[in-house]
């Protein structure tokens, strides 16, 4: 199938989606841009990160969707299922087993990815990160309102790591598999 076939028929699929109310279930929706910014992250020190595959942060692609619900249905619809709503841990962590989306729904925080001395993100409600396994993260001050949906790839139930990786743990990231499709974008 062509470009312009694929869009159309995604575009076709977006316009069946809302007509439905079936929020988010569509990858092109209003609510889904066409790109993220993208974060390239190497080892940093004792976290292992993933150089193999970017960090990818979407802006205000959440806005208009129905809370938790609506952020929930998105990311199952793209085979990205949530498994909590809570807040960001307040430590350095990462997991060497599972590639890891995480929707804001609700406030704003400083997210430093990477691990110690790592690039520091402003997030805010409507926005998504999507950190691949290995990918150092923690939450370096919040609103107090501030709410993620988390969610993983079907199949992958993610360890907490806070420590330089085994020998084992660094092959589960290198052989995590990484899905085909896109939590935002389907």
């Amino acid at each position: 199938m062509d470009m312009l076939s694929h869009r159309l028929m995604l575009h076709y699929l977006a316009n069946l989606g809302e007509a439905s109310g079936d929020f988010g279930a569509s990858p092109h929706s209003e609510h889904a841009p066409e790109s993220a910014e993208l974060l390239h992250l190497t080892r940093n020190d004792w976290m292992p990160n993933n150089s193999e595959h970017p960090v990818r942060v979407y802006r205000q692609v959440l806005k208009g969707l129905p809370g938790a619900a609506g952020t929930q249905q998105l990311f199952k619809a793209h085979g990205w299922p949530a498994q909590w709503v809570d807040g960001i841990f307040d430590y350095h962590h990462y997991h060497s087993n599972a590639h890891e989306v995480l929707g804001v729904i609700q406030g704003h925080a400083r997210v430093m990815v990477g691990g110690p001395g790592g690039q520091e993100l402003n997030v805010q409600a409507g926005d998504v990160l999507v950190l691949p396994a290995g990918t150092g993260h923690c939450n370096v001050g919040s609103s107090d309102d501030f709410l993620v949906v988390g969610g993983y790839p079907h199949g992958q139930e993610p360890d907490l790591c806070r420590a330089a990786p085994t020998a084992e743990q660094q092959r589960a990231i290198e052989q995590t598999p990484y899905p085909c499709s896109d939590p935002v974008l389907g």
